[in-house]
């Protein structure tokens, strides 16, 4: 029998140490046909940090970045202005697991 994992509730215990300075993730300024690697983004990351508003304006936040690497990996070269890991001290501390 699979056990039941709520990912979110997992997350919720992790603590961000947030860089107010240097955001390590900053997106290009998007024009209209980078909207579908936006997308995948939206998509992929699993912290939910890309999402496009009803009004096709975009939001995204780097402050609960997992420091996976999806979006570099996926869209580093395209819609991706920077991408690095936060600087020492900074970051994501897991809690869990």
């Amino acid at each position: 029998m699979m056990e039941y994992v709520d990912v979110d509730e997992k997350l919720a215990v992790d603590k961000f140490y947030v860089d107010e300075d240097n955001a390590h993730i900053v997106l290009r300024e998007l024009g209209p046909g980078d909207m579908m690697q936006f997308h995948t983004l939206e998509l992929a990351c699993p912290a939910g940090l890309y999402e496009c508003l009803p009004d096709g304006t975009v939001r995204f936040d780097y402050a609960g970045c997992l420091e996976c690497g999806t979006c570099r990996i996926l869209c580093g070269t395209t819609i991706l202005e920077k991408w690095e890991f936060p600087r020492g001290t900074f970051g994501v501390e897991y809690r869990y697991g």
